[in-house]
């Protein structure tokens, strides 16, 4: 299991499954997205692509623990019993619970939530099936803490598969009462934080942790793959605002640059954490 310090804050990597795409020059998982442009970025090979082209992604929790008592689960990912678009509508039955069990935080310790988004990936593990077949949290003990900007979008929206993860992911936890609706710039400690990285969803965020000088970064979905250090135009089809997140991805690349940032994508493969660093004129994940 990956993990990392940051100062007196400890995060933890446990994954519910591997997803490797495999290319697909018809309908490639980003624009632009080729072979032969894939290759030109020799620092991805081996451990985020294959030679001949298959993306390497991860679906996984990060689990943050720091001072105060502060233990925190950031994104929920898909969850078991639950078909979806995703899983080619086969629920799921994994061992995710032992597995953050085994992690030192097994779900009755788990005092915070955050879903960086309400996307099928990002929510799943919010609910459990309970003995009575009904949804119920599965963090008992838990405040969630949902966008107000992302909930008020998604909400609204008519897709059959999205209001069937709101129904069974987002509701039940309204409605147990522990649900704290917060904004984009939400502080959730004093060594946490979240910040807005919009354009993949309207209320999208990500989560700064800063504790005795150092600093790393939770990165959602405003980068799906490494690939995007390298060609922040890449952008994949289910951006709900394209244009605003590649302009996301260049400020915070920019901002976050030769500096030590450390990284954590919430989809990428085995390192999963590096530095970014300026290369030529872009940039690339030093891991």
């Amino acid at each position: 299991m990956l993990q990392w310090k940051i100062g007196e804050v400890t995060v933890k990597r446990v994954v519910e499954f591997e997803s490797p795409v495999a290319f697909n020059a018809e309908a490639p998982f980003f624009d632009g997205l080729t072979v032969e442009e894939l290759r030109k970025m020799p620092w991805l090979f081996p451990h985020f692509a294959s030679e001949d082209g298959t993306l390497k992604l991860s679906v996984h929790a990060l689990l943050v623990e720091g001072p105060g008592g502060l233990k925190l689960v950031v994104d929920t990912c898909v969850g078991n019993d639950k078909p979806r678009n995703m899983t080619r509508q086969r629920p799921l039955h994994r061992p995710f619970l032992e597995h953050i069990a085994e992690a030192g935080l097994p779900r009755e310790r788990v005092n915070t939530v955050v879903c960086t988004h309400l996307h099928v990936d990002h929510v799943g593990w919010n609910t459990m099936l309970g003995e009575d077949g009904k949804w119920m949290p599965t963090f008992p003990n838990a405040k969630y803490l949902i966008g107000r900007q992302e909930y008020e979008h998604w909400i609204k929206d008519e897709d059959a598969e999205q209001k069937a993860i709101m129904a069974d992911s987002v509701k039940p936890i309204f409605d147990s009462g522990l649900t704290q609706m917060v904004e984009m710039n939400h502080r959730i400690s004093p060594e946490v934080r979240l910040i807005p990285t919009t354009g993949h969803t309207p209320g999208h965020v990500s989560v700064v942790i800063e504790s005795q000088g150092e600093t790393a970064i939770i990165t959602g979905d405003m980068m799906h793959h490494p690939a995007q250090i390298g060609r922040p135009d890449w952008a994949p089809t289910f951006d709900s605002d394209k244009a605003a997140a590649r302009a996301t991805r260049k400020a915070m690349l920019k901002d976050w640059s030769d500096k030590p940032i450390l990284i954590i994508g919430t989809h990428f493969a085995e390192p999963t954490a590096g530095h970014i660093v300026r290369n030529g004129d872009s940039f690339k994940l030093r891991v």
